[in-house]
């Protein structure tokens, strides 16, 4: 019962916990709002005690986890079952043989949490008693107690509304039952996983009363929102606005036709006017690599071209020196530009975007203008130099690199030491150069030329022929002629993953042959080869240790994508191979994350057997790469031409 689950407002706020409903993240919460979305992210309702009284007394339908390593009450022990589709259930068995049903969703364009408790079958007399635990602190925080939280709830109509710190959105609870105020402070909880990772593991939370429920009468409801989100609901509504809610909701979730594509609804959100990617849950925002890595799955293979169009529009406003933000700070900070390839993938979205067959329709003129003009924006400012030394070189390949900087996906630092600098031309970053400048090429003559010059010095310096595989890096700290021969998975992406491959025949074969040998695992790819020295099995320990590994042998799973789609390519893409490849790889992948986030996908996983789960356990790339090989790469009923829409990049 350790799977967790998730619910997503489309705004950058979830609740999320564990199907035995102990909390053991810092991030596990009923109501946790983005007061500046999907940013500023703070949680108002970190979870609940359930009770109910009945004539064989008091029973517990909720555990908690408190210091030291103890948990009560026992709640957990009476879970018969759990489903997260569509949404997270569960059902309670009592020792009198009564069931409780227990259903919990998050209102989709809403900050809203609500639950209900109905018994199945014929109870006597049956009261439910639920005690919320309130906090009001940022997300990554912990919150401890104090002389300044206000327990006093307003009474507005059926409402309560606390205020529990000037600042912040009130906590408006809307039911069908009776309030009883006794403020308490509850002390003490403990979050294993948080003191597994090296954090600050221990909290406390606030109590203001309990809502108690004649549950034989009918099902108990409880709404809780952020600012007020349901004021406009009328008096006397709870178990209705629950009704229209399951209605509403359930229609919305059946809609979509597969579970990748619900999973990939949660991680769409809005920014501003627009929309972006939230890269993961529960601690990340939205990330400019992630975002366009993920949005080619989530959106174009999901078929929501507007919502790709949206979003990329919404970052085109971000282009800064060629460069696009790599990150958006909680609480409103300035951008971040430090990454080299974020940029990249996002011309190659806005490739994918508008080569989509119905996209004309989606995609207007002055639309699509603006986006042309952030691909030119972006070439441009490479090939003249930006910042960090990112330039293009005179072998027509794309330096980048400074001290102190990570600019590449592998970004892992410990006390201010890069662990994986890759400064000089590194090989994925070559690909995608390529790749951006065969798209500005379409329009402008003088990028395919130099696509042509950075394919020739390409194919003649990144062959490693002790190795049988592409070099991870030339021109290692920008001295020229020195090499990097480190087996990792970056070289896949230059037969695989990108719109123009750089690769073909047996050099493409061979890479995927020792790419397959040596990195693969039913997880995902390896980023670095058992072999190496440097390589860490497991993905463990507090934050200096675990990132260390973060890139030194660590699964991730976003990467068996570009590796299925370059396994085809050298297979030949016949329906036969992929039927293979879905046996082979992508079921596996689904079936081993399944286990611990039901019809998710996590970051990262351990890179020796069992292959455990690491890292943020519902990630955006993660499930938008595994949405874009089963739509677009191996869908068995899908015409050739779908599954080989990515081109080979001209021979030279």
């Amino acid at each position: 019962m350790s799977a967790e689950w998730l619910e997503t407002d489309g705004l950058g706020g979830f609740a999320s916990g564990r199907a035995d409903g102990v909390r053991t993240r810092r991030y596990h919460a009923l109501l946790l709002a983005a007061m500046t979305p999907p940013t500023g992210r703070v949680v108002l309702v970190n979870g609940a005690d359930a009770f109910v009284d009945c004539q064989a007394g008091r029973i517990a339908l909720s555990s908690q986890r408190y210091s030291p390593d103890v948990t009560s009450p026992d709640g957990a022990t009476r879970i018969s079952s759990f489903h997260a589709t569509p949404w997270p259930t569960w059902t309670f068995t009592l020792s009198t043989g009564v069931q409780i049903q227990h259903e919990l969703m998050v209102q989709h364009g809403s900050p809203t949490v609500a639950l209900s408790w109905r018994v199945i079958g014929e109870t006597g007399p049956m009261r439910l008693v639920v005690r919320p635990f309130l906090s009001g602190r940022d997300t990554h925080s912990t919150h401890h107690e104090n002389s300044a939280f206000a327990f006093l709830p307003a009474i507005e109509d059926e409402r309560l509304v606390w205020q529990s710190y000037a600042g912040l959105p009130p906590v408006t609870a809307l039911s069908n039952g009776e309030y009883r105020h006794d403020p308490q402070w509850y002390r003490g909880f403990q979050y294993d996983d948080e003191r597994d990772r090296g954090l600050d593991f221990i909290e406390d939370l606030a109590s203001p009363g309990e809502i108690s429920f004649q549950l034989d009468a009918g099902p108990a409801v409880l709404l809780l929102s952020a600012g007020g989100a349901d004021r406009e609901s009328a008096p006397g509504t709870a178990a209705r606005s629950w009704n229209a809610l399951v209605k509403v909701e359930g229609a919305r979730r059946r809609a979509f036709p597969t579970t990748l594509h619900r999973a990939a609804d949660h991680y769409i959100v809005a920014r501003g006017s627009g929309k972006t990617i939230v890269a993961g849950y529960p601690w990340f925002s939205d990330w400019g690599r992630d975002t366009f890595i993920a949005l080619r799955g989530l959106c174009i293979a999901g078929d929501r071209l507007a919502d790709a169009r949206d979003i990329l529009l919404e970052w085109s406003a971000h282009v800064s020196q060629g460069m696009l933000p790599n990150y958006f700070p909680e609480g409103g900070q300035n951008a971040e530009y430090n990454s080299v390839d974020a940029s990249l993938w996002y011309v190659v979205a806005v490739h994918e975007l508008l080569a989509a067959t119905s996209a004309a329709s989606v995609v207007g003129d002055e639309q699509r203008r603006a986006l042309h003009k952030a691909v030119d924006a972006i070439v441009s400012g490479f090939a003249g130099g930006t910042r960090f030394g990112i330039r293009a070189d005179d072998d027509g390949l794309l330096a980048a690199g400074a001290r102190g900087y990570q600019l590449t996906w592998m970004d892992a630092r410990v006390d201010g030491r890069e662990i994986t600098p890759r400064i000089g031309k590194p090989v994925e970053i070559q690909a995608l150069w390529i790749n951006a400048l065969r798209v500005a090429g379409e329009r402008n003559r003088k990028w395919g030329a130099i696509a042509d010059h950075a394919t020739r010095s390409f194919l003649d310096r990144f062959w490693y022929g002790d190795g049988g595989h592409l070099y991870d890096v030339v021109d290692v700290d920008h001295v020229r002629g020195t090499a990097d021969a480190s087996l990792r998975p970056n070289q896949i992406f230059a037969a695989g993953g990108l719109p123009y491959a750089i690769l073909d025949g047996d050099r493409a074969r061979r890479v995927v042959d020792v790419v397959e040998s040596a990195l693969l695992t039913p997880a995902g790819l390896r980023s670095l080869s058992p072999d190496a020295s440097t390589y860490v099995p497991n993905y463990v320990g507090g934050p200096q240790v675990r990132d260390g590994a973060y890139h030194q042998g660590t699964v991730w799973a976003w990467l068996l994508g570009p590796f299925i789609e370059a396994w085809m390519r050298v297979r030949g893409n016949t329906t036969g191979a992929r039927q293979e490849a879905r046996t082979r790889f992508l079921v596996p992948m689904l079936e081993h994350y399944a286990e611990s986030v039901p019809d998710q996908l996590s970051e990262i996983a351990d890179a020796n057997a069992p292959y455990t789960p690491r890292g943020c356990p519902f990630q955006a790339w993660s499930v938008g790469e595994a949405l874009r090989v089963e739509r677009d790469v191996l869908r068995v009923d899908a015409p050739p031409e779908r599954g080989t829409r990515r081109k080979r990049a001209r021979s030279v």
